[in-house]
């Protein structure tokens, strides 16, 4: 049995439906979410945790025979930076001790490609130096921190430690009153009735659709082997706001969508996960491009909240 820790999440929630699809006896933990998506309802076991309670954690080895971990469960930080990065620590704690005591294959944890802000090469390869010095977001800083703990924690154990930074992720579940991702934000707008702010026509980003992120971090935890120990999880592919735009009209041309004009700059280069050693050793290869993804979201949302 594979456990996904905040498996009712967005990334959650995808990774333990691709997980299931590959076969895979799934248990997810959820701390304050209890609703469980239709895509996931009877097909995984779901058991409400704060994988900060660390016997609480160990309990669930004496009720499920747990092979491998993906740890996704985090927070939103508030006000006190010390008291976020306590928090997170001692959730991943938790998860080390589990993982050690219960002498798991595979311990795969959340990271970010926010750990790379600050490289100048475009794209960015998991065997760059990550810069030192503040993140853009205390997310990020957690989770660069963590993966040196994760790396020393596991030494001499015989599992696998797996970072996973996880680039920008979108779709069916996403919070859409969310900062952290442009394109939510722009369609739960316009599915609101709203008028959108214009936007830059060369802005942009890495981008990867939720269903295909999961299914790449799934065939990373059930690879038969992997020779690295860091994984970029993305497309690998960017997106800018004149595609967005153009695919939307291409779905209702009567949408209210603008495009800022005046804009004479050449457009910069996008900063975005290069996902070769993924895609070379477990064979990931997106499924959704950016229209196809636009299209099932909206399919999706207009049934859904979130």
């Amino acid at each position: 049995m594979i456990l996904v820790t905040g498996g009712l999440g967005m990334i959650g929630a995808h990774t333990a439906r691709a997980l299931a699809d590959l076969g895979e006896q799934v248990v997810v933990t959820s701390h304050r979410r209890t609703d469980v998506p239709a895509f996931l309802d009877g097909r995984v076991v779901v058991e409400t945790l704060d994988v900060t309670d660390r016997d609480a954690v160990l309990e669930l080895g004496r009720r499920h025979q747990i092979r491998d971990i993906v740890h996704l469960a985090g927070t939103i930080p508030g006000d006190d930076p010390v008291a976020f990065f306590g928090n997170e620590m001692a959730g991943l704690f938790a998860v080390l001790d589990a993982a050690r005591a219960w002498k798991v294959r595979r311990l795969a944890v959340a990271s970010s490609l926010g750990v790379y802000a600050g490289r100048p090469e475009v794209p960015w390869t998991e065997d760059l130096a990550l810069p030192t010095g503040p993140s853009p977001h205390l997310i990020v800083g957690f989770k660069k921190a963590a993966e040196p703990v994760v790396l020393n924690g596991l030494l001499g154990t015989g599992i696998q430690p797996v970072l996973l930074r996880i680039g920008s992720i979108w779709g069916p579940l996403f919070d859409p009153f969310s900062p952290f991702e442009g394109i939510v934000t722009y369609l739960s707008a316009l599915l609101r009735g709203e008028r959108p702010a214009p936007l830059d026509p060369h802005g942009g980003g890495d981008v990867c659709y939720a269903p295909d992120a999961g299914r790449a971090i799934a065939l990373l935890t059930t690879a038969p082997e992997l020779r690295h120990d860091v994984y970029n999880v993305s497309s690998g592919a960017t997106y800018r706001n004149r595609e967005l735009v153009d695919a939307l009209r291409g779905i209702d041309p009567t949408w209210p969508l603008e495009l800022r004009t005046g804009i004479r700059a050449e457009p910069e280069p996008i900063p975005h996960l290069d996902v070769t050693r993924l895609g070379e050793e477990t064979g990931f290869a997106p499924a959704y491009d950016l229209p196809h993804a636009i299209a099932h979201y909206l399919t999706w949302r207009r049934t859904h909240s979130r």
